[in-house]
């Protein structure tokens, strides 16, 4: 095909014709007019438009006329002197291993050679380039690497990023080859592979501006535009309201199997056995055995994954903007040893979804683009090359369960997780109280879940004024919950879930699992809390021992009023001004081993008696070992058991 026209005029007949021809073209070998990559100067094919907005940026901004190779658009690939040469292996590592080191990826994830070509040969190049006429340690490739990871890992700012890349270049001899800003380092970084999408999203969190609503300028649903209002409450159209980050998984997973070494790790559930029978890996599970059975074609199929979804919000800016909320979609790979399924290059961004306020209930509109690949995956993605036996195989996958605080669960579930029916297992009758002074719901029913001889249940006065002879309900099947969101029964459950439009997932024995260090450190808290008495975490106060007397409960222990205050009388989990300073020189002195948890002795306050910034494995570590010792000698037996239990 005739390229001359991408060298001339953009006002002449000639670039006219050649934008029509090359749209044509495009659309004729991605048989799409909606997702193309667009050429011009400022998206160097990093980003996805329709056919109308590509040929606007081609007149407005021109194409870029190093893209001589139209390999995204359909024209075969013609190898270059770099891209045809063999990458140099040694030991069985890639040349490029600083890659991994240094942003955590594993030795294939630069890119797929088979789908992007063009870009995988522009990183040759630059991995070949040294940094500076005469430099043997670093190429232009190593050297960006390494300045992008002190980026992420000190949090520099952009404009940050582009002075310090200012300063290198002018520190560095004459002819060096580092980038003078950071849109040109990013357009060399995203050859790795690191690409996403953008999508469009209304601001009340109806649609995601995909598929039919593409080109939608309206929500169909609310009908708030599209568009960003600036302060003068004027559009500013093309400029999107809320935006959210999609990272795909399909290209990262080929990428997987494309390294020698992941995609033997990849096939290492297959070849262990359980040999004690207790779960120790998610191959022991019962979701896994019933993935296996059900679905033979899949479970004799080693290099199928088994996955795992978490998310949960938090507020990247800390106390500076209170309103704002981020939540992360990570995808976790259980095919792998447990020594690396939990590492950082494994664990998947998948989804990136921020604003003032949290999706609540909606986040299944963000799910959409996640929910249809998982459906793809399952149905099998073809031509999958496994570098390990070197073969090509059809890669599927299936999603196991949710791992989230109950919050989150509530939100990915459906399920009402607050008012009187919040248990997801009880259901309708879940044993709920209403504390008449601390205008709370409390859940007193849990002793059913022990031991039918476990001594807590006959303890009266301990817990409720009754004993406990109930047995805990059996659980509802995904079958039961579908039946029920169906057929209108919303008293335990807001909405369908977008997680059953999954083919296998009502099947599922597990369906959504709690974070249990996340709950746990909310209990620490609350212990150590109500132990030091520390402001804004202690639970007991007038009301408490209000709602105590209420429900005829330790009945000595009720406020006592005078003239001019209020008396709480000391409960056996009250501490003395002492036995406070006891507790926290006991902390104080504590020694454990290296990583065993944080240094103690740093979250101590001996002038205030408290413990400060306490993360979730250090609760772990209070719960399970250390906060028994601390409390052995200020605490009555049955007090201390109490706790500690």
């Amino acid at each position: 095909m005739d390229k001359s026209w991408m060298h001339s005029d953009r006002r002449s007949k000639a670039y006219e014709f050649g934008v029509e021809a090359f749209l044509n073209f495009a659309v004729e070998n991605l048989l799409t007019t909606t997702h193309i990559r667009c050429p011009c100067v400022k998206c160097v094919n990093l980003k996805l438009f329709g056919v109308g907005i590509i040929r606007d940026h081609l007149y407005f901004n021109g194409i870029d006329q190093s893209y001589k190779n139209w390999t995204f658009h359909g024209e075969p690939w013609e190898a270059t002197t770099n891209a045809s040469r063999n990458v140099e292996e040694d030991d069985g590592h890639s040349r490029y291993s600083f890659v991994s080191e240094e942003i955590d990826m594993d030795d294939n994830d630069f890119g797929d050679f088979g789908s992007d070509p063009y870009e995988f040969a522009n990183v040759i190049g630059d991995g070949d380039q040294p940094v500076y006429p005469g430099c043997r340690k670093y190429t232009k490739l190593s050297a960006l690497v390494k300045l992008y990871n002190l980026k992420a890992k000190h949090g520099m700012s952009d404009v940050c990023f582009t002075e310090l890349l200012i300063l290198q270049g002018d520190l560095l001899p004459e002819g060096n080859t580092i980038p003078t800003s950071m849109y040109e380092a990013k357009k060399t970084l995203c050859a790795l592979g690191l690409s996403y999408e953008k999508m469009h999203a209304c601001p009340n969190d109806c649609i995601l501006y995909r598929k039919e609503y593409e080109d939608s300028t309206n929500c169909p649903t609310c009908g708030i535009s599209r568009w960003k209002q600036g302060k003068d409450s004027i559009l500013k159209e093309g400029v999107p309201a809320k935006v959210v980050w999609y990272f795909p998984p399909i290209p990262r997973f080929k990428r997987m199997f494309q390294s020698h070494e992941t995609a033997k790790s990849l096939t290492w559930h297959a070849a262990r056995k359980s040999i004690d029978g207790q779960m120790s890996h998610p191959a022991d599970s019962p979701s896994w055995k019933l993935l296996d059975d059900k679905w033979p074609e899949f479970g004799n199929e080693p290099r199928n994954l088994r996955l795992a979804l978490s998310s949960d919000g938090f507020n990247p800016h800390s106390s500076l903007s209170s309103r704002y909320s981020c939540w992360p979609v990570i995808l976790v790979t259980y095919n792998l040893p447990p020594w690396l399924c939990m590492k950082r290059k494994f664990m998947m961004l998948t989804l990136l979804i921020s604003g003032p306020k949290q999706p609540g209930n909606d986040i299944d509109v963000y799910l959409e683009p996640l929910i249809d690949d998982l459906k793809s995956l399952w149905v099998g993605i073809r031509g999958v090359y496994d570098a390990h036996n070197g073969e090509y195989f059809t890669l599927r996958a299936a999603l196991m369960w949710t791992i989230n605080d109950f919050p989150a669960y509530g939100n990915l579930s459906g399920c009402v997780v607050k008012g009187y029916k919040a248990c997801p297992i009880c259901g309708d009758d879940t044993p709920s109280h209403r504390l008449k002074n601390g205008h709370k719901i409390c859940y007193i029913g849990h002793r059913k879940w022990l031991p039918i001889n476990h001594p807590y249940r006959r303890q009266r006065a301990a817990f409720n004024g009754k004993p406990e002879y109930g047995i805990p309900p059996e659980p509802l099947t995904g079958e039961e919950v579908l039946h029920m969101v169906e057929n209108g029964d919303r008293v335990c459950w807001k909405k369908k879930s977008i997680f059953f439009d999954l083919e296998y997932w009502k099947y599922l024995p597990v369906r959504h699992a709690l974070d249990v260090m996340h709950i746990e450190k909310n209990v620490c808290d609350s212990i150590i809390g109500t132990l030091l008495e520390i402001p804004g975490k202690n639970k007991d106060g007038i009301a408490a021992r209000l709602d105590l007397l209420n429900m005829g409960v330790k009945t000595d222990l009720q406020p006592q009023y005078g003239e001019r205050r209020t008396r709480l009388p000391p409960g056996p989990w009250n501490l003395s001004r002492a036995e406070k300073r006891e507790v926290c020189n006991s902390f104080y002195g504590m020694k454990v081993p290296e990583g065993y948890s944080s240094n103690i002795k740093n979250l101590v306050s001996l002038q205030d008696s408290r413990l400060l910034g306490l993360k979730s494995h250090d609760c772990h570590t209070l719960m399970q070992q250390l906060l028994p010792v601390a409390i052995r000698s200020v605490l009555e037996k049955p007090a201390r058991y109490m706790k500690v239990l």
